[in-house]
């Protein structure tokens, strides 16, 4: 069974933004980058965008249009997601690391 966990979410057509109420423990500037970046990229290209965690932790982008939407950028998406990828590898990888230590139980080593 391949189990994700929604982090957050962002939706152009609903102009709504959703952060999973499981990681309110988050800092405040984290969840803001996190808004901000979400929305920034649907109000830029259009869609939903979601940050999923797979079942090993890994934190994925997900993009997602209506059918009917002539409006969706794909390759403004496709861009902008290897654009995040690179400029929010940092954070990506804090939030991993967040995850596999306060969800999967992991044990983080000292020279992590």
């Amino acid at each position: 069974m391949n189990e994700e966990i929604v982090l957050c979410a962002a939706n152009a057509y609903e102009q709504k933004f959703y952060l999973n109420p499981e990681f309110d423990s988050l800092p405040e500037n984290v969840k803001q980058e996190l808004q901000i970046m979400c929305v920034l990229y649907t109000e830029d290209v259009g869609g939903v965008l979601m940050l999923v965690f797979d079942e090993e932790g890994n934190l994925e982008l997900k993009v997602d249009h209506e059918e009917n939407d002539f409006f969706f950028d794909e390759i403004g998406s496709v861009l902008k997601i290897r654009e995040l990828q690179k400029t929010k590898q940092e954070l990506f990888e804090s939030l991993e690391l967040f995850f596999r230590v306060f969800y999967l139980g992991e044990e983080i080593d000292d020279g992590e």
